[in-house]
């Protein structure tokens, strides 16, 4: 049992490691922690996860370290405002802390409204001035939003599905005797897709002879998913689609680009044929159960631009039994559009699309939607009916946590849960994948 629990431990760090690299292709944010200097801010929230409920008062425990070995005195500060940085509440205390010593101060901020709000902290002395930033949300599983669905959306899936399928796919499945080990066969896969495309990925098939359920990662945003040792309980398939990984033969066209293909057409842009692949895996793991996959225990993964794909794969095939998503990218994406506004500093994805318009007179924002309201992850939220598990950082800036709670409650399952990492950016943390570890045997009757 010891051992056991070693191993799923040692499984869950590496799969921990693997999502953050998913995610490296993205700029990171910088999240500010004021972790040293003279004077350090450290708040913790009441409830564990900064979520609090609508008639609750919002209440912060302040430790205020002073790093000197001088007396310090001046003000502590906060600053409440909406995330689209609309100021809701304010106060200042003034403070007094002795060198090489500590104080700690209680913050009452009056009960708030359903949302999602900023919470600055500063100090200020005659010498020294810092500012620490945190989020902390209210009642989000009551968040609504507005769908702008067209109203041909449904057909226009439709019609992409009739067009993959009239694509023969052409598997190629090859043995990698050099990456496999004395458990485990990895092999690389292709496949044709959407547009008589080549994608390829990763299957990773444990050797004792059982059907196992399949863990189906969908890749984040130009990113390259290699071959997942590190789960002992299920198949790993790892799909790299179009212009991501090894998919990259006919699209490679970088980071900044990547989104705006095609932009202007919503029957050629770029993720018509992404969506399109990631159906198209679940074709090649549903023809190739001969090599140990239990074909009725398939979930699918994904982080950032992986979790707006895991979800879609999702809503649009029942092949799907369960979903997980970490910070999904492009949710709810009028609203992403507003909040993005307020920063002080543009972000992904939204820094390429303004930088677009800006160098494209005739593109508006008319257009822009015209063709995204085609892909919005939120506007595939209601098909979703398996069980659903979703991560999200309240420090994210690339997926707002408004947007992507809004895209949570649009989904139609009943069986769906959300967790909140308080100090995490486009990131999720390891308590997370600990729950998420538990869940997903949970739902499979993995002992």
């Amino acid at each position: 049992m010891e051992r056991k629990f070693y191993v799923i431990f040692f499984s869950v760090f590496i799969w921990i490691a693997g999502v953050s690299k998913t995610n490296a292709a993205i700029q990171q944010q910088e999240t500010e922690t004021a972790e040293t200097g003279d004077i350090i801010l450290k708040p913790s929230p009441q409830t564990k996860n900064a979520i609090f409920k609508s008639n609750q008062e919002v209440l912060y425990r302040l430790q205020v370290i002073n790093n000197t070995h001088d007396n310090k005195s001046g003000r502590i500060s906060y600053l409440v405002t909406t995330d689209e940085g609309k100021k809701v509440a304010a106060d200042t205390m003034h403070v007094a802390v002795h060198g090489q010593s500590s104080k700690e101060l209680t913050i009452k901020v009056p009960p708030k409204p359903m949302g999602f709000y900023r919470i600055n902290f500063m100090v200020n002395t005659a010498d020294y001035d810092d500012t620490v930033r945190k989020v902390f949300g209210v009642s989000p599983e009551n968040i609504t939003s507005q769908l702008h669905r067209p109203a041909d959306f449904d057909e226009f899936w439709k019609q992409s599905r009739v067009e993959l399928e009239k694509v023969v796919p052409k598997y190629r499945v090859l043995e990698h005797p050099e990456l496999s080990t004395s458990e485990k066969k990895v092999y690389s896969v292709e496949m044709y897709s959407y547009g008589n495309l080549l994608i390829r990925g990763w299957l990773v098939v444990p050797k004792d002879g059982k059907k196992f359920p399949v863990h189906y990662r969908v890749p984040g945003y130009v990113v390259s998913l290699k071959p997942n040792m590190d789960n002992d309980d299920f198949i790993a398939f790892d799909l790299n689609v179009r212009g991501n990984g090894n998919s990259k033969d006919v699209v490679n066209v970088g980071t900044d680009n990547y989104c705006l293909v095609n932009i202007e057409n919503k029957e050629k842009y770029i993720y018509r044929g992404v969506y399109m692949d990631c159906i198209r895996g679940l074709d090649f793991l549903c023809s190739h159960a001969n090599l140990g996959i239990d074909t009725s225990k398939i979930f699918v993964e994904g982080g950032s631009q992986g979790g707006a794909l895991a979800l879609i794969t999702a809503a649009l095939d029942n092949r799907v039994k369960v979903l997980t998503m970490q910070v999904p990218l492009y949710a709810d994406i009028h609203d992403d559009m507003n909040v993005s506004a307020s920063y002080d500093k543009q972000v992904f994805p939204f820094k390429i699309f303004r930088k677009y318009n800006s160098m494209h007179p005739g593109f508006t924002w008319d257009k822009f939607f015209q063709t995204f309201d085609y892909y919005d992850p939120q506007n595939f939220a209601q098909l979703v009916k398996c069980p659903v598990l979703m991560g999200i950082g309240l420090l994210d800036q690339f997926c707002p946590p408004r947007c992507s709670m809004a895209l949570f409650n649009h989904i139609s399952s009943t069986n769906k849960e959300f967790v909140c990492a308080p100090n995490s950016s486009h990131e999720v943390n390891f308590n997370y994948f600990m729950f998420q570890n538990m869940w997903l045997r949970e739902k499979f009757r993995i002992p």
